[in-house]
């Protein structure tokens, strides 16, 4: 098959043991990110397998009807960014593993590394060192503290248990279910969504972005916080009401941040608010961009492909497709 793999950035995939999985193919690898639809249709115009990594580009109706040699997407996790019913329309296959059980350990230690990074001044205090500066100011610790986690899934749960390991006291607000599951792991759930506000030292956001969690973090919700409180997302940046984070920094409340994800991605526009802010801590979506990470990822990606190759494609999300392939296969 003819597949194509869209923003591998620094061309890692190939140096991959789980590449191998894809010999006897013919593979092309982009590197940049485009977004263009008639670069893409370009690009893609002879692709039957096509691959891509995480969020990075939509793939939407005016390009999936310019690619009638397009039978599978193979991807892993959520899939906002794929227009499924044209997918389904024009018989091409989304296979993504959801991966049940398995959290992104990347995603959850790079979280707790922004808590350390942001408490501690880590960045700033680096900077100010390259410029000559000896201590710019004081950090706080963690020990004791109280740490807030904002939806208690696998990423939340990995994140939780790091608190755990630090003495910070771990309060949890999450779904009736989620809540009790914390309860039952030892974690005190919060009693209304204001009281985890108002008493979390850090908040840390682990949800999926759907329509029931869009902007669920509002600008009351940010006023509750301590001034010296920090808030951590490497979620998605849609979970936080549009411009309420820059405004409630602005306003003191809460003292800090430490973000990986934006409304828009790749984020090139260094005037962003939150890149100028000195109690910002930002990345550029680093959470699940390990080398460690992308071995487990492509390697049910890779699978995906053999799967389809092998006439059973698995992990299939719009599973209608199957009987139109199957009526344009023998029909």
């Amino acid at each position: 098959m003819n597949i194509s793999i869209l923003d591998d950035y620094f061309d890692t995939l190939r140096t991959l043991p789980c590449f191998a999985k894809l010999a006897g193919h013919s593979v092309t690898v982009w590197n940049d990110h485009v977004q263009d639809t008639d670069t893409l249709a370009e690009r893609l115009r002879d692709t039957e397998a096509l691959v891509l990594i995480r969020e990075r580009t939509k793939i939407l109706k005016p390009l999936l009807e310019r690619l009638p040699k397009l039978k599978l997407i193979s991807q892993r996790s959520v899939y906002p960014h794929i227009d499924i019913e044209t997918c389904t329309k024009q018989g091409v296959i989304v296979s993504s593993s959801q991966h049940p059980g398995t959290p992104s350990y990347g995603a959850a230690e790079l979280t707790w590394g922004l808590v350390i990074a942001a408490m501690r001044q880590i960045p700033q205090q680096m900077a100010a060192l390259k410029a000559g500066q000896w201590q710019i100011g004081v950090g706080s610790s963690l020990r004791e503290k109280t740490l807030g986690i904002y939806g208690y899934g696998r990423i939340g749960q990995a994140v939780a248990g790091y608190g755990r390991a630090f003495d910070m006291n771990v309060l949890v607000w999450a779904r009736p279910a989620t809540l009790e599951q914390a309860r039952a792991d030892g974690y005190m759930p919060a009693n209304s969504k204001r009281e985890f506000f108002e008493q979390c030292d850090v908040i840390s956001l682990h949800m999926r972005l759907v329509e029931a969690t869009r902007h669920i973090v509002t600008a009351a919700d940010l006023a509750r916080m301590k001034p010296s409180a920090l808030i951590v997302n490497t979620s998605r940046a849609g979970l936080i009401e549009p411009n309420a984070l820059v405004n409630a920094l602005r306003a003191g409340r809460p003292g800090m941040a430490a973000v990986d994800v934006f409304e828009e991605e790749p984020l090139r526009d260094t005037a962003h608010p939150l890149l100028n802010m000195p109690n910002v801590v930002c990345t550029p979506h680093l959470g699940y961009v390990s080398r460690d990470e992308y071995e487990i990822q492509f390697t049910d990606i890779f699978d995906q492909i053999n799967a389809y190759a092998a006439g059973s494609p698995t992990n299939v999300v719009n599973p209608d497709v199957l009987q139109s392939q199957a009526l344009r296969t023998h029909g």
